[in-house]
């Protein structure tokens, strides 16, 4: 029978479970390099003929090293299977591995020197190609999904509630890599305390599951039994391990609903991450690093806009320029946040027992302009400079802020996780609509959620994004008073 290509790169790859995928996608990204390497250097070559071999040994060398970059970014790794075009991360790693590459060159001199335009025409075309690549991966993977064909053909031993919450799990993420055929239990279906999916057929019992084992139709067994049938899971264990067969212990499902998605070993013994520091390694000095670079530019830049709001303020209403106000910081403190002033002195707020809302009184002509526009948060540069804030993390409330005349910690159980990081001048929920009056529990409830996802998902593109959304999400608010 005459296979296709995408069923025989699935043949292919079903013997070493993914490890010959892996290695044609390393090999297709070491000829991309070295034939874009070679096809720019040599179309805009400027030098003589014989400087041929310099520039292919140059390409060689940049398609080794992006290799090893790329294995480092994890783009290797369980990702390369998803639905996603991963372009960032691919866009940062092969930047990564052609600035490598050109220290080399420049730091060494082996070789010649390279022709006009050709570093920016082999960067790019290299790019275009490893997203073209994955395009086709990614269409033939999806063509395969729908076909019913994955790489690892699964099937769950035991049809317990683990089970159900497995199986559902894998068809909302579905990849290439997993892909249920069905399941396996001794018990008849109206004994099973839930009912399968209708998407999922019985296969049999054990000794059904042996021989599609042995026919070659299962390549993985997920094994989702009770913890309290030890000497039956023993049993089943023993029987399994003389077949050719990957099998797996499914974790208890219901701690993903407390716990990270993650493992870690200690004394050798799997563990669900429930908490962790966020920030960890490198990252603190990288996001000091930003806030200090970005601040102290955004200062210079901004110090003319700085100065005429600070006079408008003066001359629209008695009382000083600046206001001081205490919030919550990082791990709880109290930090002194500063802003321009928006309200007439004599009715100021010091704790925010009262939210501002549409037409206070308390609010000056110019007060209300600035706050609209967000103005009076720029002096919060300052507050970033001296580290007692960020430019992008939780935004820090007050400490007598309520919602629905709750307390924010008493509203939101979770509320006093968002002190894991500093507070920022802008987030990931100011930027998603949520700015302004937090007047209700959904609302807070909301704010909470994404400030938690920023600590979990931080990262420097990340913070990035964010800032460049934020003007945008300004001037397109409304609930800012």
């Amino acid at each position: 029978m005459r296979l296709g290509f995408s069923s025989a790169l699935f043949a292919f790859a079903r013997p070493s479970a993914l490890r010959n995928i892996v290695a044609l996608a390393r090999l297709a990204h070491f000829l991309i390099v070295f034939g874009a390497g070679a096809l720019a250097l040599h179309a805009l070559q400027g030098g003589p003929p014989r400087a041929s071999e310099h520039y292919l040994a140059l390409s060689a060398l940049a398609g080794a090293l992006c290799v090893l970059v790329f294995h480092s970014f994890g783009l290797y790794g369980h990702d390369m299977f998803g639905s996603r075009l991963l372009i960032r991360r691919t866009l940062l790693a092969w930047g990564a591995a052609f600035g490598l590459v050109m220290t080399l060159h420049l730091l060494f001199r082996f070789l010649r020197p390279l022709p006009d335009g050709s570093l920016a025409l082999w960067f790019a075309l290299s790019f275009v190609l490893f997203v073209g690549g994955r395009l086709v991966m990614l269409w033939l993977f999806q063509r395969r999904i729908r076909q019913g064909a994955f790489i690892q053909r699964s099937v769950i031993l035991g049809m317990t509630d683990n089970a159900l919450r497995l199986a559902e799990q894998i068809h909302h993420r579905a990849d290439v890599v997993s892909g249920l055929v069905g399941y396996i239990d001794d018990r008849r279906t109206h004994r099973l305390s839930e009912p399968p999916p209708s998407s999922l057929p019985r296969l049999g019992d054990i000794d059904d599951l042996e021989r599609l084992i042995r026919d070659g139709g299962v390549d993985q067994v997920l094994v989702a039994l009770p913890a309290q049938a030890r000497g039956r899971n023993e049993d089943l264990a023993q029987r399994l391990r003389r077949l050719p067969v990957q099998v797996l212990l499914v974790p208890d499902m219901g701690s993903f609903h407390f716990a990270h998605r993650k493992l870690v070993p200690v004394a050798g013994v799997p563990m669900f991450v429930i908490a962790e520091p966020p920030l960890q390694g490198w990252a603190p000095v990288l996001k000091r690093a930003e806030d200090l670079a970005l601040s102290a530019l955004a200062l210079l830049a901004l110090a003319p806009l700085m100065a005429l709001v600070a006079l408008a303020v003066k001359l629209d209403s008695p009382g000083p320029v600046l206001f001081r106000q205490k919030r919550y910081g990082y791990n709880q403190r109290l930090i002194e946040v500063f802003k321009f002033r928006s309200m007439h002195h004599h009715l100021r707020d010091e704790h925010a027992a009262r939210q501002t809302g549409r037409a206070d009184p308390r609010v000056t002509r110019v007060g209300r302009f600035i706050r609209k526009t967000s103005l009076d948060e720029l002096p919060q540069l300052f507050n970033v400079l001296a580290g007692s804030m960020s430019l992008v993390g939780p935004r820090p409330h007050a400490t007598a802020t309520k919602a629905a005349n709750v307390l924010f910690e008493d509203a939101v159980q979770e509320y006093v996780a968002r002190h894991r990081v500093k507070p920022g001048i802008t987030g990931l929920a100011q930027i998603n609509g949520y700015r302004g009056e937090t007047d209700t529990i959904e609302k807070i409830q909301r704010r909470v959620e994404y400030d938690l996802e920023y600590i979990e998902n931080w990262s420097l593109w990340l913070d990035l994004s964010i800032l460049l959304r934020t003007l945008p999400a300004v001037l397109s608010a409304e609930a800012a008073y």
